[in-house]
Order: structure tokens, then sequence, then C-alpha cells
């Protein structure tokens, strides 16, 4: 698994994804910048005490802490939408290049991709509201934060990669009946989430991660060739 790790993090700097990077990152950027321009403005609305200045520049400057500390809490939902709308872009780079002679996975139906991203940030946005919610509980929160992030990137990434070969169903048996290990993936992407800057690298990094795991779990599930012949493992037989 470490090996994996390795091999994906090397490829998300690489020429082979630099260009996906890029346009992700760029996208994360700009949806966490409109998401807090847009908190700034409502806090502003909401909040007016033009008569005490002292009280506004001290809540001003609160709020902008504030919102640097939203904003990490905000990423893993952000990198959620980001990764639904590059998965197939990154993982056919991955597959293409690391496993030549295995049948390209197919990319998800427009429709159904646009589901899962949307339910996919919901579900995440709402978790790491909740985990907010803990911020009196100093130390809680942090773990609650990391170890629910863990279970939800591994759990959706390695869903989605392998949709890629199998249907949404088998997708999620054969996540639970490797549950544990795709845990443990979790718990080494999710400490990315705690680096700014480097969070942004999630979308691309998390789907190559995944794409290598998905391959050393289970074999891929029987193929029909161009000519018709059953093709397992990237060999007609």
């Amino acid at each position: 698994m470490l090996a994996a790790a390795i091999l994906a993090l090397r490829q998300t700097f690489s020429p082979l994804l630099r260009g996906v990077l890029l346009k992700s990152m760029g996208l994360a950027l700009a949806l966490l910048i409109a998401l807090a321009v847009g908190l700034e403005a409502a806090l502003t609305h909401f909040v007016e005490i033009s008569s005490y200045p002292w009280i506004e520049t001290t809540l001003a400057v609160i709020a902008g802490l504030g919102l640097v500390f939203g904003i990490v809490y905000l990423m893993p939902a952000v990198s959620s939408l980001v990764a639904g709308l590059f998965l197939d872009e990154v993982a056919e780079r991955v597959e293409t290049t690391t496993y030549p002679n295995d049948p390209p996975g197919q990319p998800q139906p427009f429709l159904r991709a646009l589901f899962y991203s949307v339910r996919f940030f919901g579900l995440v946005l709402l978790v790491n509201l909740a985990a907010l919610l803990l911020l009196l509980v100093p130390g809680v929160n942090v773990i609650i934060f990391y170890v629910a992030n863990a279970y939800l990137i591994s759990r959706e990434y390695f869903e989605l990669a392998a949709m890629r070969y199998r249907t949404p169903e088998e997708a999620r048996a054969l996540r639970r009946a490797n549950g544990v290990t795709v845990f443990v993936a979790g718990l080494l992407i999710a400490p990315i989430l705690f680096v700014p800057i480097l969070n942004l690298i999630l979308p691309v990094f998390g789907t190559a991660f995944m794409v290598h795991l998905h391959r050393r779990l289970a074999p891929l599930p029987a193929a029909r060739g161009a000519d018709g012949a059953l093709v397992i493992e990237g060999r007609a037989v």
C-alpha cells in the first residue's frame, strides 16, 4: 500500500498528471475563494456595528481567522466535487501508463458521475460541518475531522476508481470486502488536508492512489474486446 501511495504521489507531480493537477488546483482554489467571499459578505451584511468601530474591527479580525480555519474544513467537500470532475481523466492517464497491457476502464456516464460528485460533496460537507461544532472540545474535533475524512475519502475515491470496471453495486461490495485496507489508505491521504496549498493536490493524488490500490486488491473483471474475444487481465482467452 505504501508503494502505491508513493507511486501516486510521484505521478501527481510528474508531466503525466501535471496538466490536470494545475486545472484541478485552479478550480478548487476558485471554489474556496468564492465560498470565503460569500461567507464574508454574509457576515458583513448581518453584523453591522458602525457605532463601535473597535468592536467592528475586532469582529473583522476574528471573522478573517475564522474564514481561514473554515476553509480547512471546507477543503474535503470542495476536493470531493473537483475529484468527480477530473477522476476519469486522471484514472485514464494512470491506467494507460502504469498498466498498458490491461484493458482501459470505462468513463462514467455524465449524469451518474454528476450524481455521485454532488452526493459526495453534500455528505462530506455535512460531516465536516458537524465536526466544526466540536471546536470547543480541544483535540477531539481534530481527531474526528481526521478519522471521518479518512473514511469518507477512502470510501468514495475507491468506489469511483472501481466503477470504471464494475457496476456501482460491485464496487461497493469490493470496498466493503476490503474495508480495513481501504480505510488505512484513507488514513494515508487525510494528513494532506492539514497542509495549506498542498491540500489542493488531494483530488489528483487521491484518485491516482485509489486506482493503484484497486488494481492491487482485486483482478479486473472479464470484459469483451473489440473482436468479441473474452479478455481477462489484458489477455484474450
